[in-house]
């Protein structure tokens, strides 16, 4: 039977998970409800979730939006979403989050068909760098980074697979504020060498629950070949900081 959090030593332990989805979606391999989706994290040693509802990325921003903000809790950190498809009203509802004290937006440009150019993409990015909010994005970095750099604006690439490392990492040396999550960085040294080339405060831990496995992610992060304080960094506390202190 899987441990508490609780018990869990400090090397075990989570404290934020930036990309956990909960709703309905096509097809979904497992439980994506809330209460579900906050059991899984519970088992797999992560205190806290930045989340998003579904239904921002399938259906409605502003709904999906609603939703999220009323499952916030102190295990729960509610992440908005703008349509890129329909990038004219995208002001109203950053002004909302901001309003809200929501620190992160994430995009969902596979789900909603936009790609690196396009006027309604480039339109929501520079309202969310303008309100000082963090970018979770997802696809390809090295076709979305050169659109999102020059920017001063703060990424968290959510699809960083570790063959697009090297590329990842030039973009990082001149990009203070890009990031990546752990997820598809499966290789032994992959951490190591974020670590080692732009250090240790450019990754973070995000799983894709309830999407993908946990186990592997968090045995991955615990016995990186890394000190404690860099795998605190990538384990919340450059999160903790992305939020202004804490949840």
């Amino acid at each position: 039977m899987s441990r508490d959090w609780l018990t869990r030593t400090p090397a075990e332990e989570i404290e934020y998970d930036v990309d956990v989805l909960f709703g309905p979606w096509p097809s979904a391999p497992a439980d994506t409800g809330l209460p579900a989706v906050r059991e899984r994290l519970r088992r797999a040693g992560v205190k806290r979730a930045l989340a998003a509802s579904t239904r921002g990325a399938l259906f409605d921003a502003a709904s999906g939006n609603a939703e999220t903000f009323r499952a916030a809790a102190r295990d729960i950190v509610p992440v908005g979403t703008a349509d890129l498809r329909d990038a004219l009203a995208a002001g109203d509802l950053l002004d909302e989050m901001t309003a809200r004290g929501v620190r992160f937006l994430r995009l969902f440009t596979v789900e909603q068909g936009a790609e690196p150019g396009f006027p309604g993409h480039a339109h929501v990015v520079e309202q969310a760098a303008a309100r000082g909010m963090v970018l979770l994005h997802d696809g390809d970095p090295r076709r979305f980074g050169p659109a999102l750099a020059g920017r001063g604006a703060e990424v968290i690439f959510l699809d960083l697979h570790v063959y697009l490392l090297a590329d990842f990492l030039l973009m990082a040396r001149d990009e203070p504020g890009f990031r990546a999550t752990t997820r598809l960085l499966s290789s032994p040294d992959a951490i190591e060498r974020v670590a080692g080339t732009v250090g240790a405060d450019r990754l973070v831990f995000g799983s894709r629950t309830p999407f993908t496995d946990l186990s592997p992610q968090t045995l991955r992060l615990r016995y990186a070949g890394i000190g404690a304080d860099e795998r605190r960094l990538i384990a919340g506390g450059t999160v903790a900081r992305l939020l202004g202190g804490g949840a």
